[in-house]
């Protein structure tokens, strides 16, 4: 009989297919990136979810944002109504997260647009049991076929993963996890963005999330 996941059944089989159901994730940002990010791991089967965004919708997200109608309303709750999660409306950094039961997560999905934060969330993983999958920025870009993946450290072309990869290092990072990125040269001063880039960014996410999953599953 099918359903709504029979052709991710098909593609992957029942088996590992259950598996999503026990997945724990958090993903932190639910901007251009992370929104999509969510919804493409929603259909995909995953359902036990907890989102992380400190902002309301505003006129400006329009262009690239799911659910960007709901103007001046948290981002967190929004989704929380969409897709049955947990939403949590707070700003990371060193205090949430001190407070914060990060251990129950399987799987941390970074899709914020802020340095500090994604250096201390980066910093509070436990990667012997974790995974964690991030993202650089999808603004000021036009083409989604820059867009690759690879080690923090191993990225280039990318302003925000250069800055990323320093500000780990002087806070004494000593972990790796892989991100999405693009070496594609900024096409304006600002943070223009289009959501053909955003949104593909936020697919590659799911994508690499997917995969890490069943890596270690397997």
């Amino acid at each position: 009989m099918n359903d709504r996941f029979t052709r991710i059944k098909w593609l992957l089989g029942e088996e590992k297919f259950e598996q999503f159901s026990k997945t724990k994730i958090l993903v932190c940002g639910l901007g251009g990136v992370g929104g999509i990010c969510v919804d493409t791991l929603f259909r995909t089967g995953f359902t036990n979810l907890t989102l992380i965004d400190a902002d309301k919708f505003e006129i400006t997200n329009q262009n690239r944002q799911l659910h960007s109608e709901f103007i001046d309303e948290y981002k967190a709750k929004v989704f929380e109504r969409i897709y049955n999660a947990k939403g949590i409306v707070t700003k990371i950094d060193h205090t949430f997260l001190k407070n914060f039961d990060l251990s129950k997560f399987d799987l941390i999905i970074d899709a914020i647009d802020d340095i500090p934060a994604k250096v201390a969330l980066a910093n509070a993983i436990n990667f012997k049991n974790q995974i964690f999958v991030s993202s650089t920025g999808g603004a000021r870009k036009l083409d989604p076929t820059r867009i690759k993946t690879a080690s923090i450290f191993k990225t280039y072309g990318d302003a925000l993963a250069k800055k990323f990869r320093y500000e780990l290092r002087k806070s004494e990072f000593k972990g790796d996890f892989e991100v999405v990125f693009s070496d594609e040269n900024p096409n304006c001063k600002n943070l223009g963005s289009f959501m053909g880039v955003t949104a593909s960014f936020g697919l590659a996410l799911a994508s690499l999330a997917l995969r890490k999953i069943l890596d270690k599953k397997s």
